[in-house]
């Protein structure tokens, strides 16, 4: 890191340097050099306007060569006299005759006009560059040639100077970037320790930078940084340890599966249930061998939806109710509910009522019969004994349906009974619920109708058993010709729904609240108790007609509007 700082701190000076130098040379040195052309220029306009007083003045005494000769030694710069043709008169470095005709010369082609010429220009002999000044003569021009290398080679100086100045500026940079790398990589190294402490589980690591500068404001947000963290690490761990406790706590048995099927997490209970224990990231076929349990939780991580199943294999002996969740980040959490001793409870239950309502068939038969004979053999004119004994008879028969219905519940709920399905058109299953109340929905002054029959002949053909579908139809009919008399009418019909049929009986009577619609398929649920009475109902047909439905695979439900009738709806799988 530090090898690295102190390259990059060195580029940097030394890029700045050169800039620095560049910057000098170009601007400084080019306004130097002009500054001191200039003050050369202007001495030299002046000698040339006192060699041409000298010359229109000093004819007489002297000649042109050594006026020539003297201005050139006191002027440090070359004389040449021309005559207005542009013949060299006298030269300070050649003869009068060694020199052509300069008249085309800039300066002189200026000064034989009348004004004074300049001209900048290389000898081409020497290849020095000269400033050449010409002034106006009577009978002539005069010049002077001033050599311009001193310019040059103070210029020259001047750069070696300054480029010495940046080469000192240059190991004065490299101490400077020694010393500033050293520095700031002992400040990002305490910060890349601190930051990789963190890192690696330390959330109580501080770098503790006091500098207000960049990097001290790095390290005071990692610092910060780091402080959240430790605190929502700290909030989750004790979330954590709560919702441990509180599964721990349960009586079902929780398991949580990644979306590869590994083990996650599982509480006492599920450790208890499994004699191996659960294996923790293990397969969790390792630890649950169960392939409704493992399909429920595999079609959870697939679909993303929750799904139930029942696994009999997990312990001998023992059924579990299993519902499988998704989880947010893939897999599922499965909770196993121990049904074996509800499904003991249910079953005793059920069989206790099966075995009361079969031993009550005998005896009531008999108190039955016994009260229709005596009813017979009893005068007309014995008016309390009839009435006591039409009483008996009312409540025999009443008692000896409801335990018939008792029985028929809990055969079908057992699975003793066996339906034998076949496919059946649904207009048959409708016709013959037709025919059947016909006559008695006539006696109530009602109209028992079928929908429109153009409907049905396209419906596909349903599975069901015949008997059992003409009972649920003869339990829906009778509470509709019971409730719905009032509309004077019953309509039978079916519809098609996806993958299956559905078939329904509505009335047009009062209709039922819909606070007790959740209700209607339970055993002994009565809307109105005292009318149900009355008309000899036992409060377990449509519990029957729910689970004859589930038998075969279906469902059903009600429908209904205060004043607008009521509807009953069930559904039978297509062949």
């Amino acid at each position: 890191m530090r090898s690295g700082i102190f390259l990059k701190l060195m580029a940097a000076f030394l890029v700045v340097i050169l800039a620095a130098a560049v910057t000098f040379d170009v601007t400084l040195g080019g306004a130097w050099q002009a500054s001191l052309r200039n003050e050369i220029e202007r001495n030299l306009v002046q000698k040339t306007q006192l060699l041409a007083h000298r010359v229109e003045t000093d004819r007489s005494g002297h000649s042109l060569a050594d006026i020539a000769a003297q201005e050139a030694q006191s002027a440090g710069a070359r004389v040449t006299i021309i005559d207005p043709a542009g013949n060299v008169l006298a030269d300070s470095e050649s003869g009068a005759g060694a020199v052509e005709n300069v008249a085309q010369r800039k300066e002189f082609a200026a000064a034989l006009s009348g004004r004074v010429g300049e001209d900048q220009r290389r000898s081409a002999t020497i290849g020095t560059p000269f400033l050449y000044v010409a002034a106006p003569v009577s009978g002539g021009a005069v010049r002077l040639a001033y050599p311009l290398s001193d310019v040059e080679a103070v210029s020259l100086q001047v750069r070696r100077r300054l480029e010495l100045a940046s080469g000192l500026a240059f190991f004065f940079a490299l101490f400077v970037a020694a010393i500033a790398s050293q520095w700031t990589s002992r400040r990002l190294e305490r910060i890349v320790d601190g930051a990789a402490r963190i890192a690696d589980g330390d959330l109580q690591a501080r770098i503790l930078e006091t500098s207000h500068d960049e990097i001290g404001r790095v390290a005071g947000a990692i610092d910060k940084t780091a402080r959240r963290v430790e605190q929502s690490f700290a909030a989750v761990r004790s979330s954590q340890r709560q919702l441990e406790t509180l599964l721990n706590s349960m009586q079902d048995a929780v398991i949580a599966v990644s979306a590869d099927g590994l083990v996650q997490w599982a509480n006492q209970p599920m450790d208890r249930l499994v004699p191996q224990g659960t294996r923790l990231q293990q397969p969790v076929v390792e630890t649950v061998r169960d392939p409704d349990f493992l399909a429920a939780v595999k079609e959870a991580t697939t679909t993303h939806e929750v799904k139930t199943a029942r696994a009999t294999s997990i312990v001998p002996g023992r059924a579990f109710d299993v519902t499988a969740a998704p989880l947010p980040d893939g897999g599922a959490v499965a909770v196993l509910r121990d049904l074996t001793e509800t499904e003991r409870v249910e079953k005793t239950r059920r069989d206790f009522i099966a075995n009361v309502s079969h031993e009550l068939r005998t005896p009531l038969t008999s108190i039955q019969g016994y009260a229709e004979t005596l009813l017979d053999s009893t005068p007309e004119n014995g008016a309390p004994t009839r009435e006591f004994l039409e009483i008996i008879r009312k409540n025999s028969g009443r008692m000896a349906r409801l335990t018939e219905d008792l029985l028929t519940l809990a055969r079908v709920e057992s699975g003793e009974t066996r339906f034998e399905s076949e496919p059946v058109p649904p207009a048959e299953l409708l016709h013959d619920a037709e025919e059947s109340f016909r006559e008695i929905a006539r006696s109530h002054g009602i109209d028992l109708q079928i929908q429109d029959l153009s409907l049905l002949e396209g419906l596909p053909q349903v599975l069901a058993d015949r008997e059992a579908i003409h009972q649920v139809f003869a339990n829906l009919i009778d509470n509709a010709l019971k409730y719905g008399a009032s509309g004077g009418r019953v309509v039978l019909g079916a519809r098609s729904v996806p993958h299956a049929v559905e078939f329904f009986v509505q009335d047009f009577g009062a209709g039922i609240a819909s606070e007790h619609l959740p209700r209607l398929f339970e055993r002994f649920y009565r809307v109105d108790k005292a009318r149900s009475r009355e008309s000899g109902g036992t409060g377990l047909g449509l519990a029957i007609a729910k689970h004859i439905m589930l038998a075969h695979g279906g469902s059903i439900r009600a429908e209904s509007d205060l004043a607008h009738g009521s509807t009953f709806l069930f559904t039978l799988p297509t062949a």
